[in-house]
């Protein structure tokens, strides 16, 4: 059964830093990607970084230069260091696994296995 959690949400003020933490289990080779996405209530969700295994990284415009994703496959850990937060992160963070990876867009319907999420929220 494959399983993805999330942790490390939290309520920051803007400016600060969080860094989003998510454990894989029973993955193995149905992954090729995983990405963290979020959501706010009554907005379509939006792909936040993706990272392709080997180390391509997407990152979507609003967030360049101010998050970056990585992975620790020894411990089946997806990370996304969150830095320069803005009120406008406040969502719900995410991740996901797939086995299509794009250097272009990061696309819910890529992805099979999902997260239940953790919130973040920046306060101004």
């Amino acid at each position: 059964e494959v399983q993805l959690v999330e942790s490390g949400g939290g309520s920051v003020q803007a400016g600060g830093s969080l860094r989003l933490s998510c454990t894989a289990s029973g993955l193995g080779y149905r992954s090729v990607s995983m990405a963290w996405f979020r959501q706010t209530p009554g907005k379509e969700r939006e792909g936040v970084a993706a990272i392709e295994r080997g180390g391509p990284t997407t990152y979507a415009d609003s967030v360049k230069g101010r998050f970056t994703i990585s992975q620790d496959d020894a411990e089946n850990t997806l990370y996304l260091q969150m830095n320069s937060l803005k009120s406008e992160d406040t969502a719900m963070y995410s991740c996901a696994a797939g086995r299509h990876y794009s250097a272009y867009s990061i696309l819910d319907d890529e992805y099979t296995y999902w997260g239940q999420g953790t919130q973040v929220t920046v306060s101004s």
